[in-house]
């Protein structure tokens, strides 16, 4: 049987896997991912080592298995977006990438609003004048590094990267461009003169690539570099999340996925499309779908930091900090005792859009302890995400089954209390990789080996979390409180 081969380039880890049809997930391997901030809101990362990681990680998984590599029949890579990667003429990487959650461009934004008109730009690109724009970081790197635009050919995404690498091809993936702000929706092409006005030399961008079809075959050198065979196809590949979601079964109208990685998003299938600047949009896998979205700057990468910080003296359970975390927590009562936490230590995206706002605790007293703080670092993500349901809803979009996946859907504690503060069931799925069985069903599709709901196959339902109707006046007031203490703050750092 052929095997198909999915690849995601997240923010925290670099993950491979290995699946045959209809339902075997025959290996899975990962590599740690260094994320560089060197002054307050900016997040690096440095492509080579994604790829040192995919060239490492290929190897593993058919050792694993106990395959061939000339038993894949198609791979395609997942990755977070939009990430900002220049190349030179030899298509090396000028500098690190800008990863999505950076959130240095404020002033370039506020440039952008004032040159364009906001309406306009929103219904053409179906996305609103923000820091998830490419063109911002493009100005911000015109104004501060300029000679790293001078050198510029090619701007690629994190997965496009990756493909590049794979085939020598360059092509931006669909997602990838809607986010950047250079896809006009009516049409679904690039539009240079759209990209032009966001700040990116239209020069700079290869062409479209759809998800599901091929962009390029692996070269001798990719070959050689990772174990895969000379002239396996490469398809276009997936935003990390709108793999998720697939994997998750998130293809009806209503359904959304929260998933937890190294940041927290917020997605939901429908079949029309509101531009609204308060979120983004997005292409579903499935044709004439959509998945409107929210994305918070961090997630995991808040609570690696915290554990990394401000925990390390404390003793593991079951060889994880996090878990020993876990535990206090959940002897804790809910709302830590009335301690509120702001996670916006990247600034933050959807739905606030705020590159200037930070992290703030409010509430501390002597009274309260490591497992209260960690609480509330838990309850404050459990809220965000609640202000994004219910600008989902007053946007119009429905939201009636909730789907939790990625790393941080392990933790029953999180999940406990992210039941609770919305007030609904939580389905867990066991068994789901992540965003790399997205990408690996993307090539089994595009290979023409399979439709896009056999996914569901992959993956089981674990009984669903339910909410705690007791802690429901504890968790409205907590969120009243985590909405106000943004509002009183807001501006105090621009």
């Amino acid at each position: 049987m052929a095997l198909y081969l999915g690849l995601d380039i997240g923010t925290t880890s670099t993950i491979g896997l290995l699946i045959e049809l209809p339902d075997r997930i025959l290996a899975k391997a990962q590599r740690p991912v260094t994320l560089h901030s060197a002054h307050p809101g900016w997040a690096e990362e440095d492509p080579d080592q994604w790829w040192a990681n995919c060239c490492a990680i290929i190897p593993e998984l058919l050792a694993s298995a106990g395959r061939e590599a000339s038993e894949i029949a198609g791979i395609a890579v997942a990755g977070m977006l939009p990430a900002t990667i220049l190349l030179d003429e030899d298509g090396k990487p000028l500098r690190r990438s800008i990863q999505q959650s950076d959130g240095r461009a404020g002033a370039e934004v506020t440039q952008m609003r004032a040159e364009l008109d906001e309406d306009a730009f929103l219904a053409s690109a179906g996305n609103g004048v923000n820091q998830q724009l490419v063109g911002a970081k493009m100005r911000w790197l015109a104004r501060h590094e300029p000679e790293v635009v001078a050198r510029a050919r090619t701007l690629l995404g994190s997965y496009d990267y990756i493909n590049y690498r794979l085939t020598g091809v360059a092509r931006v993936e669909q997602n990838w461009a809607l986010e950047a702000g250079i896809v006009n929706v009516a049409s679904n092409r690039i539009d240079p003169d759209q990209a032009a006005r966001t700040g990116i030399d239209p020069a700079l961008l290869p062409p479209l690539a759809p998800s599901s079809e091929v962009m390029g075959h692996v070269t001798d050198a990719a070959a050689a570099e990772t174990g895969l065979a000379v002239g396996t196809p490469v398809f276009g590949g997936a935003a990390d999340m709108i793999a998720s979601c697939l994997g998750a079964g998130v293809v009806a109208n209503g359904d959304v996925l929260l998933k937890f990685g190294g940041a927290v998003d917020i997605l939901t299938a429908t079949d029309k499309a509101i531009p609204d600047g308060r979120l983004f949009l997005d292409y579903h896998l499935i044709p004439g779908m959509w998945m409107p979205n929210g994305c918070m700057s961090t997630g995991g990468s808040v609570l690696n930091w915290f554990v990394d910080t401000l925990a390390t003296g404390v003793e593991p359970l079951n060889g994880s900090r996090h878990a020993a975390l876990d535990a206090m927590a959940a002897a804790r009562p809910a709302g830590a005792m009335g301690l509120t936490f702001l996670p916006y230590l990247l600034g933050e995206k959807t739905p606030l859009h705020d590159p200037a706002a930070r992290g703030a605790f409010e509430g501390l007293t002597l009274s309260h302890d490591l497992g209260h703080i960690w609480r509330a670092v838990l309850e404050a993500y459990a809220y965000a995400i609640r202000h994004h349901i219910e600008t989902f809803n007053d946007i119009g979009y429905q939201t009636t089954r909730f789907f939790v996946s990625d790393g941080g859907a392990n933790s029953d504690v999180w999940m406990g209390i992210v039941a609770d503060v919305l007030g609904v069931p939580l389905q867990r799925l066991g068994g789901h990789p992540g965003s790399c069985l997205g990408a690996a069903w993307v090539a089994a599709v595009g290979c023409g080996a399979a439709t896009w709901e056999g996914i569901s196959a992959l993956t089981r339902r674990d009984p669903p979390i339910a909410p705690t109707a007791a802690n429901r006046q504890v968790y409205d007031t907590g969120y009243a409180r985590f909405r106000d203490l943004y509002t009183r703050l807001e501006g105090i750092h621009a």
